[in-house]
Order: structure tokens, then C-alpha cells, then sequence
């Protein structure tokens, strides 16, 4: 079956599926096994500690597959600087760039005459009208089921999509709750012409800096396994849940500020767990999906059979 919509033909993929950004975990592995099973894998900019380390990974995907990637920018992260690392995304011409968290309206200005894709995630509506107005190219809708970073107003992605679709006229990719071809097809049924999905692709054998550990915890996981820290940062976003999760609820709801909380939300608590497997001292992001799921294949094994799936809903309601 033919799988073209404006999100296949915007990025040049066979499937309308895109890879999340997964901070510390979306590197040229998983990147390159993503666009070479025919969707669009991406590689986390700020996730590395160089221009050079980026640039490095760029190539890295260019020898292991010739099909379109991207490259995330998670703008949110404290106002940390990402120009030099734009810089080398540009300069390595890559097809298609992602923002997620902050505000996009300075990144845009700083790519406008260049040649690539840009892609947005948002969590609400009002976020996805400024994107397109901004000049994104297409929006990625992330409803409350998601892991890692949320919107604030915990709508999920079966009312959020549709309304992005109906306000928009650009592309929706739908986000959030998405692990299988019964998820994709519903996202199309809802109006959007895309998926991304993260926290699948983290229980892959090519998501290799995902920590053993990380990945049977996401296998031992039912739908109410996560949990949602960070909200009285008014940052909200979804993770397992653990010993480490659960002391930093017990912190906010003693209201500790951001300075008694950064020690136990870092990245370097983040990496403790998503790396080392130290799940006593740290923790790992996930969205309510992994509540399905039940192997770690192969990445090319897991786009196939989310097309089967899908190709056998499209023959049912046809």
C-alpha cells in the first residue's frame, strides 16, 4: 500500500513516522536505523557537549543510510545557547530540523534563509497556530499520554489533535500514546498525517545507550507505571516511576523550589538511570505507552509490523 501524505512528501520518507528527540538517547544509531526503515530519525543537538560531537553524528548517519534525518533542538533546557550547534546542522545541510520547548521565533530567524524543514513540537493549540505563523513547515502535537516534557493543560492527544488539525493548515503529526499501527492509523483517523513516537523506539536494539536496565523496566511497565514530576516547576513531564520519581513528588508537594529540586531532575540524574541503570539515584522518561509494550526489536522489525497492523485497519474500513 502507498503510504503518501504532505508529511511523507515534506521529508521525503516512506512512512509518515518520525522519531522523537530523546535527550541523551536519539544519537546515529538509532537515527540512521529509523530514516533507513523509511521514517525520519532524528539525533538530540543538545544532548551533545560539542559542535564537533554533533558534526560527528551527522556523519555518522550519512554513512549508514542516504534516506532524509533530522536533527532535534531542545531550545527549553535554561536558555542554554544552541547556535553553534545550528551552525554545524546548517553548515552539514542537514533536511530537516525540529524544535521542541521554548520559544521558536529566534531559531526561526536564524534558519530563514536556509534550505531545510522545520518541524515544532507543541502541546497546545494556541502553540501550533504561532509555529505556522512563525514558518514552520509542520507541527507536532503532543498530548498528555507522552514522556519527557508536556504541555500544562493536560489535554490528551485524541481532543488536542484534531483541534491543531481544524485551527492549522499546515501538516499535524500526532504525538503522544502512539506505539503501534492501531495508534498511527487512529492519529490519521483524527485528521493527522503523521506520528511521532518516542518511548517505542527507546525498547529498540539500535536505541543502544538505552541502558539494559531502562529498557525491561519499560517491559515490566502497565499503562499507570508513570508519572508526571516537574509540574509545580510549571515544566510538567511524564516519567517511570520509581523510588527516584516518587522522592521528587514527595518534594514538590512539600514545595521545594527549583534550587533544592535540580539536583533530582537533572540530566545527570536523568543519565544515572537511562545509562548506568541506577534506578536508586535517578530516572528515566517514558509516556504512558509503555504500557504496551511487550519486546525489543529490531527498529526495522517494529516499522514493519506497525505497517502490517496499519495496511490490515486500512483493508477493514475499506
Amino acid at each position: 500500500m502507498e503510504w503518501n501524505t504532505r508529511v511523507t512528501e515534506l521529508l521525503g520518507i516512506d512512512y509518515p513516522i518520525v522519531q522523537g528527540g530523546l535527550a541523551y538517547l536519539a544519537y546515529a544509531d538509532l537515527a540512521a536505523a529509523v530514516s533507513e526503515a523509511g521514517g525520519l530519525g532524528q539525533i538530540t543537538a543538545m544532548s551533545l557537549d560539542s559542535p564537533e560531537a554533533l558534526r560527528s553524528e551527522i556523519r555518522k548517519v550519512r554513512k549508514r543510510t542516504a534516506k532524509p534525518f533530522g536533527v532535534n533542538f531542545a531550545i527549553g533546557q535554561h536558555g542554554r545557547p544552541y547556535e553553534h550547534l545550528l551552525d554545524v546542522a546548517l553548515e552539514e545541510k542537514v533536511e530537516v530540523l525540529s524544535v521542541t520547548g521554548g520559544n521558536p521565533a529566534p531559531f526561526f530567524d536564524y534558519v530563514k534563509d536556509a534550505d531545510v524543514k522545520k518541524l515544532v513540537l507543541v502541546a497546545a493549540k494556541r502553540q501550533a497556530v504561532k509555529a505556522e505563523s512563525l514558518g514552520a513547515d509542520a507541527v507536532m502535537v503532543v498530548g498528555q499520554e507522552g514522556g519527557g516534557h508536556l504541555g500544562r493543560d493536560d489535554v490528551g492527544t485524541m481532543v488536542l489533535v484534531p483541534q491543531v488539525v481544524d485551527a492549522v493548515k499546515i501538516p499535524v503529526i500526532a504525538s503522544g500514546g502512539i506505539g503501534d499501527g492501531r495508534g498511527w492509523m487512529a492519529a490519521h483517523a483524527l485528521g493527522a498525517e503523521g506520528i511521532e513516537m518516542g518511548t517505542r523506539f527507546i525498547a529498540t536494539k539500535e536505541c543502544v545507550h538505552a541502558s539494559e536496565e531502562y529498557k525491561q523496566a519499560l517491559l515490566r511497565t502497565e499503562e499507570t507505571g508513570t508519572v508526571v514530576i516537574k509540574r509545580s516547576l510549571g515544566a510538567p513531564a511524564r516519567a517511570l516511576s520509581g523510588n527516584w520519581t516518587e522522592k521528587i513528588l514527595r518534594m514538590e508537594a512539600e514545595h521545594a523550589d527549583y534550587d533544592k529540586l535540580k539536583d533530582y531532575i537533572s540530566g545527570v540524574a536523568n543519565r544515572r538511570f537511562i545509562h548506568n541503570g541506577d534506578d536508586q539515584s535517578g530516572f528515566g522518561w517514558a509516556g504512558q505507552v509503555a504500557g504496551m509494550i511487550e519486546d525489543v526489536p529490531s527498529v526495522a522489525e517494529l516499522i514493519s509490523r506497525m505497517v502490517k497492523q496499519a495496511e490490515d485497519i486500512r483493508r477493514k474500513w475499506s
